[in-house]
């Protein structure tokens, strides 16, 4: 029979390693991941202008969603996307230069980073639709006009004092059309039709759309689409207009038709 002092000495636990060891890799793991959220999830977005108020003011920070544009989603009218520069629209713009640190935060997605080139507009027109701006507005969406509560208090929604504030133009295809909501604060597809996309925005150039304001916290709220989206704007296809206006046509050639046919053989019954 073993007795108490008959058993091996238990081994004594190990040790746990010093916080300072294990350090290191806290901050490895926290940055990886820091990377991967940034490069597949959310990245965060500083606000440089006042192009965008009152949405965005100067110095908001926005989270931007990256994911879903992976999975094959390309922008909608209404929301407010982020996008590279798609052509010199901040030519001549001062470009700031950041400390270490902030390059390590910009690294790892906590603040936008001084070398990318980096706009954030509002999606009026898609793919297919034909925008317009005719003396002060409204502005026209496939010949809708929106109910744009969002343009900056005292703007008008379409610009008559300026080259490119009054235009026609239609969406080409992988391609969207932006403004600001500071309509006479903001150099947006308007001003640049002269450029290789003619103004339009390439859908690969879109990094992902702007969904809340996060900092500073008394400006903390979400970025939904405004309600005057809401409303069916969708291109008519010229196919679809073609059909909808040959068919009155058709009906009224094969009436015409019947009632000359029904004539000869009524004619011809009765001569016989």
């Amino acid at each position: 029979m073993d007795t108490p002092g008959d058993g091996e000495a238990e081994e004594p636990g190990k040790k746990p390693r010093s916080f300072w060891k294990e350090l290191p890799l806290l901050i490895g793991i926290a940055l990886v991941l820091a990377l991967l959220i940034k490069t597949f999830l959310v990245q965060a977005f500083s606000i440089p202008s006042d192009s965008m108020q009152n949405t965005l003011q100067q110095g908001d920070r926005v989270l931007v969603d990256k994911l879903t544009p992976w999975f094959g989603s390309e922008p909608e009218r209404g929301e407010v996307v982020v996008f590279n520069d798609p052509d010199g629209w901040l030519a001549g713009e001062p470009t700031p230069q950041p400390n270490p640190v902030q390059r390590v935060l910009s690294w790892i997605g906590l603040m936008p980073s001084a070398e990318e080139k980096d706009l954030i507009k509002r999606v009026v027109g898609v793919a297919g639709d034909t925008v317009e701006c005719n003396g002060t507005g409204p502005l026209k969406v496939n010949g809708k006009a929106l109910d744009e509560s969002y343009v900056y208090p005292g703007n008008t929604p379409c610009t008559v004092d300026d080259q490119g504030g009054q235009f026609k133009v239609t969406v080409p295809e992988g391609k969207i059309w932006v403004m600001g909501d500071h309509r006479q604060n903001s150099l947006d597809s308007r001003y640049h039709q002269s450029d290789k996309n003619e103004g339009f925005v390439p859908v690969d150039n879109v990094v992902g759309r702007a969904i809340v304001i996060a900092w500073p916290p008394t400006r903390w709220a979400t970025l939904p689409v405004p309600d005057t989206f809401d409303q069916d704007l969708s291109a008519a296809a010229p196919g679809a207009l073609g059909l909808a206006g040959a068919v009155p046509l058709v009906f009224w050639r094969r009436r015409r038709l019947l009632t000359a046919a029904g004539g000869r053989v009524s004619g011809s019954g009765t001569a016989g």
